[in-house]
This record gives C-alpha cells, structure tokens and sequence, in this order.
C-alpha cells in the first residue's frame, strides 16, 4: 500500500507540477519574449501626425495589466557638426519597457538637455559620453548647410546637449541620436505630433489580433498592427512548449496508472487467502469491491493531496531555474488533483478488484 501510495504521490505531483507550468507557460514566455522587443505599433492611418490624445485613446483599449509599456517617437532632420542626422525623440522610461535588449555605453538620459547618441554615429564623429554637442534644425523642415547658416538665409533652432550615454542596439537606431520629447518641441516649435508609438503587450496571438481590429476600427487617425515576426515567434514557440507539456503529462498518468494497478494486483494475490475465507463466512462480492475499491480510492485522495503541494515545489524550481522568476501557487490545482489522482487511482483498481472477486473460496482454503 506504501507503494502504491508513492507511485499516486509521484504522478499526482509530476500532473500538478506540468499543469502550473502548462497555464503558466504563456506568461513566462511572454515575459522574456518582451525583451525581444515591442510586439505591437501604431502609425498614422492617413497623412496627418499621431496625437497624444490619439495615442492615449488607442492605449486605453488594452487592458492595463496587458499594458508592458509604451514608447512615442517622432523623427526630425537635424544637423550635428554640419552632418545631416535624424533625431529621434522619446519617452526614454517607455523606451527602456518596450525595448530592453538596447544597451547604453554611459547612463541613460534623466533630465532635459541630455541625448544618447547612436554607436555608429558616435564612432563617426568621435563622440564620447559627457560630451557636449549642438544640434541644429531647419524651422523649414530640411537640415542648413554651413553655408546657408553663415549667411543666415534660413531660419534655425539650436541648442546644446550633453550625451549622457552611446546606444548599441545592432539596428538602424545607431544612426540617431535620441532626445526627448520636450527638447525636440523645444528644438522644432512643434508639439504634439508623433510618428509612430511602440507598445509592448503581454498577451497572446489571439488577444493582440484583437486589440489590433479594434484600435484600427475605434480610434480615428490610428493604424494599429502587429511585429509579426515577434508575435509568430512567440506563439509557435508556446504551442511546440505547452504540446509537449500536455503529453508528458499524459504519458505520466499512464505510467501512474500502470504502477498503481501492477501494485494493487500484487496486494490482492498476497491477501486471496483473507478474501477466500470473507467470502467461505458468506461475504458478498460487493463488500469486497467496497473494501478494496475504498483503500484505492482513499489512497488516491491521500497522494493526490501530497502531490498538490509537492507538484508547486516542483513547479516552482522549473520556473526559477529555467526562466528564472517564480509563480504562484493556484489553490483550485487542488482538488484538480485529488479528483484526477482518485479518478486514475479507481480505473487502475479495476482490474485488480474483478481478479478479488473471482477468489474461488474452495481452492484458496484447501491451499491451492
């Protein structure tokens, strides 16, 4: 009975354990797909610019638990050191949720007059963090030449800026140089005009497929669409993970169920003797079903109890050593798994209760 005790404590804490992490799965995943980058983006639907109220009317669509974080950019043709450059104004707290895979040589920017300055454009021109640079823009749209700003043929906005860090991302952002969103209305006499905004969502395929018709359909003057090499990446890796969970879970109940059955029919040959003598005294077959279906059943419930609480443990060393962060623990799994363990605990009594029953009284108390 111990054995067949450990064997439904092992299965009911292996099914507890890969069901929390088979519903727990998506948002681990999700988490560290969000490093990846931002999943979602909305542009203009026509000619015009986005507007804050715009982009907070789109934002309020999505369900604020969902809601990792949000970055607005705005690009503008600037001049640094006569070079023609684009900047880039952001919010650099929403940058830093949408995009945490950029890296920064120095020390993100903190307050006005502090830029990050792209790795590539930084190693053209030289530039170092702590640095002070100026930068020039056209109030006519287009980057002065030298020229034209010695003669004073076009009119021009300049001001200075501290680079506070080098960014390195591996993508076009090292051509730019970011600012935020105040220094380039500052800079520009411009306000409240964006190209474009990053959000990060947790949410699945499905939820984000959502969010993108509705936003699109509800809110006027915004497009809203997906990253879909994120998005597919993110949801083939989670089908693939949570296929493979769902069968070794199955697989475990069978073998659980085998062990519990092979353990219970050993239980029944060694006790023939007390089941022939029961039943010589007059004892029914349905007592004996009782009896031996109840020890199974009540074993059952017992492991299914100890691996409830022995399958979080489990569950939570799988989640902390491979996407290193915890979970929590999700009371209804409990009599999820009591009733599965007693279910697999009866099925796999069967076999072994018909095999009691058929005791032959006679032949067992002659010795045969």
């Amino acid at each position: 009975m111990l054995v067949a005790l450990l064997a439904i404590a092992v299965g009911a804490t292996i099914l507890s354990g890969l069901v929390t992490i088979y519903y727990d799965v998506p948002r681990q995943m999700g988490e560290q797909f969000r490093s990846y980058g931002a999943n979602m983006i909305f542009t203009p639907s026509g000619s015009e610019k986005l507007t804050v109220d715009q982009i907070e009317k789109a934002e309020g669509k999505i369900k604020g638990n969902q809601l990792v974080g949000a970055a607005p950019y705005r690009y503008e043709n600037i001049t640094l050191n006569e070079r023609p450059l684009i900047a880039a104004a952001t919010d650099f707290k929403g940058a830093q949720k949408t995009s945490p895979y950029w890296r920064v040589d120095g020390e993100w920017p903190s307050e006005k007059g502090q830029t990050l300055v792209g790795k590539e454009t930084a190693g053209t021109l030289g530039i170092k963090p702590g640095d002070t640079v100026t930068l020039v823009y056209d109030l006519e749209g287009l980057p002065a030449t030298s020229d034209e700003a010695n003669k004073g043929e076009r009119s021009q906005n300049s001001r200075d800026f501290t680079v506070a860090g080098i960014l390195d991302t591996g993508g076009n952002e090292e051509k730019y140089i970011f600012i935020s969103i105040s220094d380039m209305e500052t800079l520009t006499d411009k306000t409240d005009v964006f190209d474009m905004t990053e959000l990060s969502v947790s949410a699945n395929q499905n939820e984000l497929e959502k969010y993108v018709d509705t936003i699109t359909k509800n809110v006027d003057g915004v497009s809203a669409r997906l990253v879909k090499r994120v998005t597919q990446s993110e949801n083939t890796v989670l089908s693939k993970l949570q296929a493979l969970v769902l069968l070794v879970t199955v697989i475990v109940l069978l073998l659980t169920m085998i062990c519990v059955a092979t353990t219970m029919m050993a239980v029944v040959t060694e006790r023939r003797k007390e089941v022939g003598l029961r039943k010589a005294l007059g004892a029914s077959n349905r007592s004996i079903i009782f009896e031996f279906m109840g020890e199974g059943l009540l074993l059952g419930a017992i492991g299914g109890l100890l691996g409830s609480v022995c399958g979080f443990v489990f569950a939570q060393a799988v989640s902390i050593n491979v996407f290193n962060s915890s979970i929590q623990f999700h009371w209804v799994m409990i009599p999820i798994t009591i009733i599965v363990s007693v279910m697999v605990t009866g099925l796999s009594c069967l076999l072994p209760v018909r095999s009691a029953t058929d005791v032959d009284p006679a032949l067992v108390l002659k010795g045969e």
